[in-house]
C-alpha cells in the first residue's frame, strides 16, 4: 500500500452521504483540512436512493390524484394513466440539480475529494485507490442499504427493494409491500396513486409502528377510504414464485399474491469487512457503538448517520455531522436529543411527529400525570379546502410543558416545524396560545390546539 505521507489531514471521513458530507462541510469551515472518501455519488441514500426520489415520486403520485379527483372541486380533468418514463425524467432532474449544487459546494470548500471503496486500515488511516489518507481522526458514515430477511431473496426481478422500485420501468398491476413502516407505506402510496393495488403486510400490529398509536390508526383509516388493503399483526413465514408473480405465506397462514413483493422492512448498517473491528472499533449488530458525541470506543474514531443506533433520518445523520466537525474543532456542541427530531412520513395523508407518544409519556412521567388533546382538522378552514382529514394530538405533562405532538393530515409535514420549537422549547400550551396564528392556514390547527389544551377552545362544542 502506498502511503501518501506527505499530508495528514485533520479529518478523514468515509463515506460522503448526509453525515459524511456535513461533516466535511463545517469541518472545512471551522478550518480543518479534511478529506472526503465516498465509493458511489456524492450525497448518498438521501439524494439518490432514498429522501428525493421517494418524495418526488410521491409528489407525481399527488398530481395523478388531483387529475383524477379535478370533478370534485369543479375541475374538469381527466386521469390518463402514468408516463413512468416521465416521471422518471422528472424525479431524476430533481436529484441531478441538488447533487450538481452539493459537488459545487464541496468543490468550493477545498475539501479532498476521493471517489473509491475506502476501507478503514488504522484508528487514523483509511485505504483507497491503493493510496493511504491519514487522518488525525477519522469519521465512519458508511450508512445502510436495504434489509432482507433469512431465506428471502432480493432479486430485483418480482422480489424487489426501495432501491429497485425506484427505477422499475412500469407501474406494477398489483404489489405486496413487507413492511408497514416509513419505506413501505410511502411507496404503498406511491403505487396505489399511480393505479397499482397494494397490499401491506406488516407483522407488528399497526402501520408506522414506532408512531403514537392514534397517528397510526388515523393512517389506517385514511389507507382504507383509498382502497389500499394491509394485514397486521402476523409475520411472514415465506415468499415463492407463481406463474406470472410472487405469492406471500405469513405465520398464520395467511397468502397473498401479486405481481412484484416489495421488501421494505429497514435499512442494515454498512459495515461489514471494512476494517472496523480490526481497528477495535466496537459494534452490536453491524451498528458501529458511540457516545452521545458520536465519539467510538476508539478516541480517534467518530461514526455518524446511519451507520449508528440512531433514527435513520437524513437529517440526524447531517446533525450528527455538524456535531462531530464542532467537537474535532475545539467548541463545545449539545448532544443530541433525538425526542426532538422532527418525524415525517410523506405518504397520502402525511404522518408527522415529533417528542415521545402518550405511551412513552405515560411510562416516564405515571399515567396520571399525561394529558392529551386531540384536534381535529374537520374544523380547520384550510384543510377542509384541501379536503384533507386528520388530527393533531398533543401529550402533555400535568401543569407542564408540552412533550409530543402527533400530525397526520395532507401536507402536515409543513407544520413539523412548529412543532418541534414547541416541545424543545418545552413551551406551556398557554405560551403557544398566546401566539397568532395566520388564517386560513393548516398551522392554526397547531395554534387552536394549544388553546383548547391551555383551557380557552374556541371552537369547541364542549
Amino acid at each position: 500500500m502506498a502511503n501518501d505521507a506527505s499530508t495528514v489531514y485533520d479529518l478523514v471521513i468515509l463515506g460522503g452521504g448526509s453525515g459524511g458530507y456535513a461533516a466535511a462541510l463545517r469541518a472545512s469551515q471551522l478550518g480543518l483540512d479534511v478529506a472526503l472518501i465516498e465509493k458511489n455519488k456524492l450525497g448518498g441514500t438521501c439524494l439518490h436512493n432514498g429522501c428525493i426520489p421517494t418524495k418526488a415520486l410521491l409528489h407525481a403520485g399527488e398530481i395523478a390524484d388531483a387529475a383524477r379527483e379535478g370533478s370534485e372541486f369543479g375541475v374538469k380533468s381527466t386521469f390518463d394513466g402514468i408516463d413512468i418514463a416521465g416521471v422518471h425524467k422528472y424525479k431524476d432532474g430533481v436529484i441531478s440539480g441538488l447533487y450538481k449544487g452539493l459537488q459545487g459546494l464541496v468543490a468550493s470548500r477545498k475539501i479532498t475529494y476521493v471517489e473509491g471503496e475506502g476501507r478503514l486500515s488504522s484508528p487514523t488511516s483509511v485505504d483507497v485507490n491503493g493510496q493511504r489518507y491519514t487522518g488525525r481522526h477519522v469519521v465512519l458514515a458508511t450508512g445502510s442499504v436495504p434489509r432482507s430477511l433469512p431465506g428471502l431473496t432480493i432479486d430485483g426481478d418480482r422480489i424487489i427493494s426501495s432501491d429497485h422500485a425506484l427505477v422499475l420501468d412500469r407501474v406494477p398491476k398489483s404489489a405486496i409491500v413487507l413492511g408497514g413502516g416509513v419505506i413501505g407505506v410511502e411507496f404503498a402510496s406511491v403505487w396505489k396513486s399511480f393505479g397499482a393495488d397494494v397490499t401491506i403486510v406488516e407483522g407488528l400490529p399497526h402501520l408506522v409502528p414506532v408512531e403514537d398509536e392514534n397517528s397510526s390508526k388515523l393512517l389506517e383509516r385514511a389507507f382504507r377510504k383509498r382502497g389500499i388493503a394491509f394485514s397486521l399483526g402476523s409475520f411472514f413465514q415465506g415468499a415463492e414464485y407463481t406463474a406470472d408473480g410472487v405469492r406471500v405465506t405469513l405465520a398464520n397462514g395467511k397468502t397473498f399474491e401479486a405481481e412484484v413483493l416489495l421488501v421494505a422492512i429497514g435499512r442494515g448498517p454498512v459495515s461489514q469487512g471494512l476494517g472496523y473491528e480490526e481497528a477495535g472499533v466496537a459494534t452490536d449488530r453491524g451498528f458501529v457503538l458511540v457516545d452521545e458525541f458520536c465519539q467510538t470506543n476508539v478516541p480517534t474514531v467518530s461514526a455518524v448517520g446511519d451507520l449508528i443506533p440512531t433514527l435513520q433520518l437524513a437529517h440526524v445523520g447531517f446533525a450528527e455531522g455538524i456535531l462531530v466537525a464542532e467537537r474535532l474543532a475545539g467548541l463545545k456542541p449539545v448532544p443530541i436529543d433525538y425526542d426532538g427530531v422532527p418525524r415525517v412520513t410523506y405518504c397520502h395523508p402525511e404522518v408527522a411527529s415529533v417528542g415521545i407518544t402518550e405511551a412513552r409519556a405515560k411510562e416516564l412521567y405515571g399515567a396520571d400525570q399525561v394529558v392529551t388533546l386531540k384536534y381535529n382538522l374537520a374544523g380547520n378552514g384550510k384543510s377542509k379546502i384541501l379536503k384533507t382529514a386528520g388530527e393533531i394530538k398533543l401529550v402533555r405533562v400535568r401543569d407542564g410543558a408540552v412533550v409530543g405532538i402527533h400530525m397526520v393530515g395532507d401536507r402536515v409535514g409543513e407544520q413539523v416545524g412548529e412543532a418541534q420549537l414547541i416541545y424543545n422549547w418545552e413551551a406551556l400550551p398557554a405560551e403557544v396560545a398566546q401566539l397568532i396564528h395566520a388564517h386560513p392556514t393548516q398551522n392554526e390547527a397547531l395554534g387552536e390546539a394549544h388553546l383548547a389544551l391551555a383551557g380557552k377552545p374556541l371552537h369547541s362544542h364542549d
